[in-house]
């Protein structure tokens, strides 16, 4: 399918893309950083993901995201409560990152199709209540003596892996 052209209205060009976004949600907990959400609400449009949720109530760096909101569904919840609740709605798996909650590795770790994604603070990390509800808590493997990724670089890495293992081929 072809997506439209920057000329045409707004509504057209997000018409065209929703034919070919993936079942992949993305989730963010705002705080400390409104850069990384933006780069991140960004790098979500390259994957063309389903939804991108921001949790919380902090405003994000708008100028990071590069105007990829204009063409994304931006959507934002209030608590971690509400998050756990609309995405068990949605009925798809809640796939947290977090090193030190980590049950696997993102090499080894199969990602369901219809998933959430949750990325925490860099400096708070995934809340302990989405910690709780998440059906997988995955970590991405490092090598270095740093001890830990930025959120940007962590959510790009997890989307390029869903995409690697559910749309490889196209």
């Amino acid at each position: 399918m072809k997506v439209a052209s920057f000329d045409l209205p707004l509504e057209e060009i997000r018409r065209s893309l929703d034919g070919l976004r993936r079942p992949l949600r993305i989730a963010v907990q705002r705080a400390r950083n409104g850069f990384n959400v933006g780069a991140i609400i960004r790098v979500a449009h390259s994957f063309l993901v389903r939804e991108i949720v921001l949790i919380g109530n902090e405003p994000y760096y708008q100028r990071a995201s590069m105007g990829m909101e204009r063409f994304e569904h931006v959507v934002t919840v209030a608590t971690d409560v509400e998050f756990v609740a609309r995405a068990r709605a949605q009925g798809g798996k809640i796939v947290a990152f977090e090193k030190e909650a980590a049950k696997s590795s993102l090499w080894q770790t199969p990602l369901p199709d219809d998933c959430t994604m949750v990325f925490g603070s860099e400096v708070e990390g995934v809340s302990e209540t989405i910690l709780r509800a998440a059906d997988l808590v995955v970590a991405i493997p490092m090598y270095g003596i740093n001890h830990s990724f930025p959120v940007t670089a962590a959510a790009s890495i997890a989307m390029a892996e869903w995409t690697r293992q559910h749309y490889e081929r196209g």
